[in-house]
């Protein structure tokens, strides 16, 4: 499975996970059937962080609360920011790129300038 799959997948995983009691094992199993090591990982590392990764984006937001987000773009800022603070592997740039055209396919033009403004708050610390 690409990286990108994967951040999709990822995404409506934790979609799935913030609407329902259900476990991570099963929201994983809606979205795919394919057993993949960054997929969960993705998905764990955003839900075993939250608390320090919401934190951190109510730093960052201006003029907006966390809870008036709408679900997509507080989902995609929740795993690029697992990404970027607690992974090193992928470059910062290629996370808000991918982060950015994930918000095109889910969300709108709106929602990718938007996640692109609170992102590159994170490259420039």
């Amino acid at each position: 499975m690409k990286r990108r799959e994967a951040r999709e997948l990822a995404l409506q995983t934790l979609f799935q996970l913030d609407n329902s009691e259900i476990s991570i094992e099963e929201a994983i199993g809606h979205v795919t059937e394919e057993q993949d090591a960054f997929l969960t990982q993705l998905v764990t590392g955003t839900i075993e962080h939250k608390e320090a990764i919401d934190a951190s984006l109510v730093d960052k937001l201006e003029n907006w609360s966390l809870s008036r987000l709408p679900k997509i773009e507080r989902t995609v800022l929740r795993i690029a920011v697992y990404e970027l603070t607690y992974t090193e592997e992928t470059p910062a740039k290629v996370v808000i790129n991918e982060a950015l055209e994930i918000c095109k396919i889910f969300g709108d033009e709106k929602s990718s300038r938007f996640v692109n403004g609170v992102l590159s708050k994170y490259t420039n610390q």
